[in-house]
């Protein structure tokens, strides 16, 4: 089982590798997968622009990992300031760790210790790591040259944000779980018209779902443009 600590986004299901959608991100899959079986890279570093789904992939690694019989822990360090950095003791004795947005804590020295003290249990213990940052190590501002040359021990991965087709790729997903039935022209409507973020767009389809369910209608572009105040 997961053990999720204090996570970024607020999820109603678990994301897996395999509901992600790739668009140029193929490599980082590939990786990923490979990283669980026997001999695979044990340090993983993805890097990315906000929305490119580094969170997404470091919850659906610790889903793909619980079908392994893996023991997981995702902790997200966005929100760190209200989080103790004695929760990182322990984890080293789990299977994977997956460490979400570490240049939220750069220029913390106490933080910046901590998880350079994980990294080396971890390491001691053969523990499986997967950080996630907006920059590469190199890039990364902490003040620790120790912590940054330990990020850089394994494999390092750049992540690319989703190109057009895959945030229409990404709405007919969001509807599909929600069993909406989302028309190609409707798709292309919200994208010319709404936030292109993908957290942006996760917000339009949970909206037009509870329009949907509400007012027994089915997703036309009136409809939306309606619900949605789109003029």
């Amino acid at each position: 089982m997961t053990k999720q600590l204090p996570l970024a986004l607020g999820l109603q299901h678990a994301p897996g590798l395999d509901d992600f959608i790739i668009g140029r991100n193929q490599v980082v899959i590939d990786a990923l997968r490979r990283s669980l079986e026997p001999g695979g890279e044990p340090i993983l570093y993805l890097f990315g622009p906000t929305g490119c789904g580094r969170t997404h992939l470091l919850l659906g690694q610790c889903t793909e990992a619980e079908g392994h019989g893996l023991r997981c822990a995702y902790l997200s360090l966005k929100e760190y300031a209200a989080l103790a950095p004695e929760m990182l003791e322990g984890l080293e004795n789990l299977d994977l760790v997956a460490v979400d947005d570490i240049q939220a804590i750069a220029t913390d020295p106490i933080w910046e210790e901590a998880l350079f003290a994980l990294f080396n249990r971890c390491r001691d213990l053969g523990t499986r790591m997967l950080f996630s940052a907006d920059c590469g190590p190199g890039a990364l501002p902490v003040q620790l040259p120790d912590l940054r040359s330990r990020l850089a021990w394994g494999l390092t991965l750049s992540m690319h944000a989703l190109d057009d087709a895959g945030r229409l790729d990404l709405l007919q997903s969001l509807a599909r779980r929600r069993a909406l039935k989302l028309p190609d022209d409707v798709a292309r409507y919200l994208l010319d018209r709404t936030p292109r973020h993908p957290g942006d767009l996760v917000d339009t389809i949970t909206r037009l779902d509870k329009a949907s369910l509400a007012e027994k209608r089915r997703l036309t572009i009136p409809f939306v443009r309606d619900s949605l105040q789109l003029g």
